[in-house]
């Protein structure tokens, strides 16, 4: 990048000198030729105006015009003036003009060439006379009057060569200047770009030593700017990145071990297996397909578990909670021989999937029928808890065994299971998965349990989370 931005810097200063030179150039040429006219317009003008000094007579001959010219003319910056007639140089300017143009013997010649009888000029020229010392750019002004038998070439001339040798001069120190400023913008450049990239390198270089086998690498934030902020949403990323994998790696790893028990369970018995008793094949066949089953219920559950992860998962929609609570009670009262009651009904509509809701709620009071004797009481409902942040819960409270405090995070878990828990009540992923339907509704599932004394699981869900809701009263029931 530093080389780009150093080429371009280069490109524009080579490119703006290149215009600048030619405009100044063309500028140069344009004064001198203003300087060598006004020159002739002071011939001119003394031509028509002027007297003899001496004797205050018009000009009769050539050569005291051009010698009176010459006195009066004051040349500017390498700028000269010769008189010439068919003879040779017949003016010489004053000793203290720098600029001898007698003592370029070509100029000299190509001047005596114009001032000869035969070629002498008819008007006034401006050319460009290149000799081995320089170039000049002079003014040829031929005088000749009526009564005058030889006439004479007046030449003013400025070293052309010499004033385009300053101006390459003044262009030479703006390219050195330019490259100055070049090299200045390359190391500034390198200095500042080599800062701008050190975080870009780091993620580069943090981005190829990550593997599935190595997630634990970060990038180092030491600034706050868009790339830092680059570094961070990377990190977040392989955050998420290494969660995924430990949790891809955990799911297959008690998947192989739920699977793995009933298979050899199967595996065994059938190994085992006297044909020719029909007790044993009838005893076995109902083992395999018991363990079958439970197989089959842990491949739903998974694909509940996977399906949790795509946006689709809920479908959430207006729901009345009254008619919705009553609903799922008379489904639950189907689990198990036990004293069903609603508490409480939350009179509001409120956006949930009905669908995804039920299971949820039918799976908790599931787990209320496990873990509780056959006629005991459990308790479901829903209701508003008011405060800055209304959220509404719905519950199943039973008066089971309870669940240990150490346990109460690991039963949400995938394959989590308490400790009073068995291997025979469930596939451990049946909390998971409502933690995972009301985790999609934007709510949490919490738990409240005494060993003993029974448990009652609570589903919330923040009433602003799905938009319209229109909180009421709750009604009891019993």
């Amino acid at each position: 990048m530093i080389f780009v931005l150093v080429a371009l810097t280069l490109l524009a200063i080579a490119i703006s000198g290149v215009v600048s030179y030619a405009l100044q150039r063309n500028a140069t040429q344009a004064r001198i030729d203003q300087e060598l006219i006004r020159g002739v317009e002071e011939v001119r003008i003394l031509a028509q105006e002027g007297v003899m000094p001496e004797t205050g007579e018009p000009f009769v001959e050539s050569e005291d015009l051009v010698y009176v010219a010459m006195q009066r003319h004051w040349p500017g910056q390498h700028e000269s003036m010769l008189g010439l007639d068919a003879a040779g140089i017949a003016v010489y300017p004053h000793s203290s003009v720098p600029l001898r143009l007698e003592d370029d013997p070509q100029l000299v010649a190509a001047l005596q060439q114009e001032a000869s009888p035969g070629a002498f000029l008819e008007d006034v020229e401006i050319r460009t006379i290149a000799t081995d010392i320089t170039t000049y750019r002079a003014v040829l002004i031929p005088v000749h009057f009526a009564q005058d038998a030889e006439p004479s070439l007046l030449v003013f001339a400025i070293d052309y060569g010499e004033t385009l040798r300053e101006l390459d001069g003044i262009f030479l120190t703006y390219a050195l200047t330019g490259l100055g400023v070049a090299l200045v913008i390359a190391l500034l450049g390198s200095i500042i770009i080599g800062r701008q990239l050190a975080p870009l390198r780091a993620l580069q270089s943090t981005a190829a030593e990550i593997s599935d086998a190595d997630l634990e690498r970060r990038v180092p934030v030491t600034s706050a700017d868009d790339i830092a902020e680059l570094s961070l949403t990377f990190n977040e990323m392989l955050d998420r990145i290494q969660a995924a994998f430990r949790s891809q790696r955990q799911l297959l790893d008690d998947v192989g071990h739920e699977l793995r028990t009933p298979i050899t369970i199967v595996q065994g018995n059938l190994e085992l297996l006297n044909p020719r008793d029909p007790a044993e094949v009838e005893q076995v066949r109902e083992i395999s397909l018991d363990e079958l089953e439970r197989v089959n219920r842990l491949i739903e559950d998974l694909m509940t578990l996977a399906k949790a992860e795509r946006p689709d998962f809920v479908s959430p929609a207006p729901l009345d909670l009254e008619t919705f609570t009553s609903e799922v009670a008379d489904k639950a009262a189907r689990l198990g021989d036990r004293e069903w009651s609603v508490a409480e009904s939350a009179r509001i509509v409120h956006d949930l999937d009905s669908q995804r809701i039920t299971q949820a709620w039918l799976q908790l009071a599931g787990n209320a029928v496990k873990y509780s004797e056959p006629g005991s009481p459990i308790s479901l409902g829903s209701r508003v808890v008011p405060g800055l942040e209304p959220t509404l819960e719905l519950w199943v409270r039973d008066a089971g065994i309870g669940i240990a405090e150490g346990d109460r995070d690991r039963i949400f878990e995938r394959f989590g299971r308490g400790g009073n828990a068995t291997r025979a009540e469930g596939t451990g992923l049946g909390l998971n998965i409502v933690v995972e339907i009301v985790r999609a509704h934007g709510g949490s599932v919490g738990v409240d349990s005494e060993p003993g004394s029974g448990s009652t699981f609570t589903m919330s869900f923040p009433l602003g989370a799905r938009g319209r809701a229109a909180p009421a009263a709750t009604r009891g029931a019993t």
